[in-house]
């Protein structure tokens, strides 16, 4: 008896990853967990609110997403449905779930924005997970690379800018400038 209920559970799950290896697909996960921990790791030197655990659970939860799609369009829902699903509607979906995670990040308190760069770090995990789930793991690699550069090299950018404009407004006999 239950051998027989096993079978037809067994025979309910069809063969797993028919669309995309399970190799493939644990590369994939593989390479969103490590892109999405280079974008992480950076935020949590600063302290975000969001750091590398955050980073990492959104990239791979776009990359399994959209090896889910993969599924569904090489083989539909279940058994002898045709394939019928919008492969943009998946990055429409992702990008909103992750919209949605990256809006609560950000705090207005008193005239002053914090949380907006780990917000954005957020939805560019979520478009490396995607871009990983669907094979394209050299663009992924090149966003990272990117992404971690623009966050180290501007971080230095905005504090020398920062506290030159403290410097400016200290500065004793001076009208503050209004011109920026």
């Amino acid at each position: 008896m239950f051998d027989t209920m096993f079978s037809l559970l067994a025979a309910e799950f069809r063969d797993p990853f028919s669309a995309v290896s399970a190799e493939v697909a644990l590369l994939r996960l593989g390479g969103a967990a490590l892109l999405g921990a280079a974008i992480g790791f950076e935020r949590e030197l600063h302290a975000s609110s969001a750091g590398l655990r955050t980073h990492i659970i959104v990239a791979l939860a776009a990359c399994l997403f959209t090896l889910i799609a993969a599924e569904i369009m090489a083989h539909g829902i279940g058994a002898g449905d045709p394939p019928t699903t919008d492969p943009l509607r998946l990055i429409e979906a992702v990008t909103a779930g992750v919209a949605f995670l990256a809006a609560g990040s950000i705090i207005t308190s008193g005239g002053r924005i914090t949380g907006l760069t780990t917000g954005a770090g957020m939805w560019m995990a979520g478009a490396i997970g995607l871009a990983c789930g669907s094979g394209l793991l050299p663009l992924a690699i090149m966003a990272t690379v990117l992404t971690v550069t623009v966050l180290w090299l501007l971080r230095r950018v905005s504090r020398r800018i920062a506290a030159e404009v403290a410097a400016e407004e200290d500065r004793p006999g001076e009208a503050p400038r209004n011109d920026r």
